[in-house]
Parts: structure tokens; C-alpha cells; sequence
């Protein structure tokens, strides 16, 4: 299970993020709204894992120098 911050944010929106989920950041109109974004942004980073696909970050610290 995910876990996710909401706080209000700028412009009357609310944003929501995952600590947890690198890159997994979100918002809405709405509290309910930014839950529901946050949702579908942590399923698609789940997906995305599932197949294979990472984050340049993780790609950029397995990288070794050249020798």
C-alpha cells in the first residue's frame, strides 16, 4: 500500500504527493479530485515498474563512469 500527503496548494488547488514513489506528484480542483489523480499517477508508476520502465534517476545512478 501507498501513502500519499495532501495539502492545499496554490491557486485554491490541492495537491497530493507519494514520498515513496519517486516523481509521484498531483492535484485537483477538489481534495477528492487531487485523491483521484494521485491514485491514477501511482497506479501508472506501478505499471510502468511492472514492465520495466525506470525513472532516468535510477538510470543515471546505475550508470558507471567510463574506465
Amino acid at each position: 500500500m501507498r501513502q500519499a500527503i495532501i495539502y492545499p496548494g496554490e491557486d485554491r488547488y490541492w495537491v497530493a504527493e507519494c514520498p515513496t514513489s519517486l516523481g509521484c506528484i498531483s492535484q485537483g480542483k477538489t481534495r477528492e479530485e487531487a485523491i483521484r489523480n494521485i491514485r491514477e499517477t501511482i497506479e501508472g508508476y506501478i505499471a510502468a515498474l511492472e514492465f520495466g520502465v525506470r525513472s532516468s534517476v535510477f538510470n543515471a545512478e546505475r550508470r558507471t563512469p567510463n574506465a
